[in-house]
């Protein structure tokens, strides 16, 4: 079996060095790129599993490299950087990647969630099995083969982690589940102390959806509780 591949984008030397040493020992395979140009260049000519990006990095920034990412892959994308405010965290959480660490980072942390990750990534491409359906219900389709988001005939895109929270709402209509419990599913890890990332990802969700100008809600929150399909 083909290992993973990882690819780390940094223009500081030391770190990528650092992080190809951790990752490699973990059995990984390692590809590296000083800036977002070349991270792009490199996931178009090269099977990539996992993308560790900077955001500080020259030519492209690692913001807009992770929307260009998006626009095309699924494979998830961990920021690792310098920029620490909850705004960039956010901010970065939005555009679409998965998870985001700050420097100085501790490797065994990062190693632990680049496992997280690439488990949940793994076992959400497998092939389906035959008792996964389509959900329909009010105008809204989700097809998790394609994984794929209609509402009234329109495609919504969504990101990877976005698309896993609703189907797993809306698979199991009216059940709440508390943030907490969301994270653990979603991420396929305990939870830590980042407890925007649920929130963040659930209010883009609803924006995608059109929440803000319709009455009927498909995600309802039940306050002090969790979220619920409201379907």
């Amino acid at each position: 079996m083909m290992k993973p591949s990882i690819l780390i984008a940094d223009d500081e030397r030391e770190i990528a060095d650092l992080l190809e040493i951790h990752l490699q020992k973990e059995g990984y395979q390692v590809n590296k790129a000083v800036d977002g140009q070349e991270a792009l260049q490199m996931i178009r000519s090269h099977p990539i599993d996992l993308v560790i990006l900077d955001i500080m990095m020259p030519n492209l920034d690692g913001f807009e490299t992770a929307l260009q990412i998006r626009a095309e892959y699924q494979m998830p994308i961990i920021f690792l950087s310098a920029k620490s405010s909850d705004f960039d965290k956010i901010q970065g959480l939005m555009i679409g990647a998965d998870d985001y660490l700050t420097k100085p980072f501790n490797p065994m942390e990062l190693l632990a969630r680049v496992n997280a990750q690439l488990r949940r990534y793994m076992k959400f491409n497998q092939p389906r099995t035959n008792d996964i359906s389509i959900i329909e219900t009010n105008g809204l389709k989700i097809d998790p083969d394609q994984r794929s988001v209609t509402l009234y005939d329109q495609n919504i895109e969504l990101t990877p982690k976005e698309f896993d929270i609703l189907y797993l709402l809306a698979s199991h209509p009216k059940k709440v589940f508390s943030t907490e419990k969301i994270f653990q599913l979603i991420w396929g890890e305990a939870y830590y102390e980042s407890g925007n990332t649920v929130m963040v990802h659930i209010r883009t969700l609803r924006k995608k959806l059109g929440e803000d100008k319709r009455k009927n809600l498909f995600i309802k929150t039940v306050w002090g509780v969790g979220y619920a399909f409201n379907g």
